[in-house]
């Protein structure tokens, strides 16, 4: 029964990642069928009527003619071919009687309007290829983002003994996707999980990070030793990595025994938050190199036990939330602000976090941030509990 779960484990990513996909495609069609034809054209028609008021009222004749190119010019940049049309034919219409009012020579007349018919050609042209270029991208990003939610699954509230909150997010906004990466599986050892930043940006960090993650939830259902757990991916990365490639991670598990597992590869230090309120970073008592730079240290990585009661938590982030600063350059204190925002809903807390710390940079982190909040609610749980249909989630 275990080996069936196991392998049926195996191919629900792949299977998720396309179902998602092929949701996030055909939602943008359905988005780009239910729009008009064509919006209202507001201000590239108030624009034309002031051009053709200006004329009238300064009886100029051909001076202010040439100004209504700019209405179908102005369309194209909001509107589609079919308002930019509209708008051209607008602005020919009052040009020539406008002109016609004037007295404009026909010749005058005559080029002043072919002008501006050429220009609302143009115009139309551009505003297909704009709202081509618009629907590329929006198909891309609803993939990416597909893409991304199959790649970093979503963590259920409760886990065992323990509540749990994620907030994400990716310094590419424009694709919603990034190289942080986070993981949290109920295994027959105990709740384990990860929380790593690959070295880069893009779609080579999330292709680096689909790969830390593939091993990781493999290896943590498999192997009873955390520090196994952690050779894996070393192994791994090791074998498709560059020379330049790495990954800074912490891995930590519970094996209920009233204590916490961490191994620091790496990585900023966890927080750990009493249940008094104390706030206090978990250091490591052995530093170890990122994951895939092993064989250039030679050093191996340790485990590292901590006390955790029920109501202690342990805060797992990535740089982008320490190294984020303010218009001084000031770095954004993390420690205070979960003293500041610690509650018994780990939700609420990370939400608070994440408000102060988009706050603290005016809006736009400039780097991926993944924040991971666990508190333990209640006492152990026996071993059996998560080797069942949690374990299988």
């Amino acid at each position: 029964m275990s080996e069936d779960r196991h392998h049926g484990g195996d191919h629900a990513p792949t299977r998720l990642l396309r179902d998602r996909v092929a949701r996030a495609r055909r939602s943008v069609h359905r988005r780009a069928a239910g729009r008009p034809a064509a919006g209202t054209p507001v201000l590239p028609v108030l624009l034309v009527v002031a051009v053709a008021l200006a004329d009238v009222a300064g009886g100029a004749g051909m001076i202010w003619l040439p100004l209504l190119a700019a209405g179908p010019a102005l369309a194209a940049a909001t509107n589609r071919p079919c308002g930019v049309l509209c708008v051209g034919l607008l602005a020919a219409a009052l040009g020539a009687a406008l002109g016609t009012a004037h007295g404009v020579p026909v010749r005058e007349l005559a080029a002043v309007l072919s002008a501006l018919l050429a220009v609302t050609a143009a115009s139309c042209l551009a505003g297909a290829l704009r709202g081509r270029r618009e629907r590329v991208l929006a198909a891309v990003r609803s993939v990416a983002e597909a893409a991304q939610h199959a790649l970093l699954q979503p963590v259920p509230e409760t886990v065992g003994p323990f509540q749990v909150a994620v907030r994400y997010s990716a310094a590419a906004a424009e694709a919603r996707i990034g190289g942080d990466l986070y993981a949290l599986v109920p295994t027959p050892h105990g709740v384990r999980l990860i929380v790593g930043d690959v070295r880069g940006k893009g779609l080579p960090a999330v292709g680096t990070a689909a790969l830390v993650l593939g091993v990781f939830r493999e290896a943590a259902y498999d192997e009873p030793d955390l520090l196994a757990v952690v050779g894996r991916i070393e192994r791994s990365l090791a074998r498709n990595l560059g020379p330049d490639d790495f990954v800074t991670a912490v891995v930590a598990g519970h094996a209920r025994s009233g204590h916490l597992e961490v191994v620091n590869c790496g990585h900023a230090p966890p927080l750990l938050v009493s249940a008094s309120g104390d706030v206090g970073a978990v250091e490591p008592t052995h530093p170890a190199p990122p994951l895939g730079l092993r064989a250039l240290s030679g050093q191996v990585p340790r485990l590292q036990r901590l006390p955790f009661a029920v109501g202690d938590q342990l805060l797992l982030y990535t740089d982008g939330v320490t190294e984020a600063r303010d218009h001084t350059r000031a770095f954004y204190p993390l420690a205070d602000g979960v003293a500041r925002h610690v509650s018994d809903e780990p939700a609420r807390t990370l939400t608070a976090l994440h408000d102060e710390l988009l706050a603290h940079v005016g809006g736009r982190l400039h780097d991926d941030a993944a924040l991971l909040l666990l508190r333990k609610n209640t006492a152990d749980a026996p071993l059996c509990a998560l080797s069942g249909s949690e374990a299988a989630r």
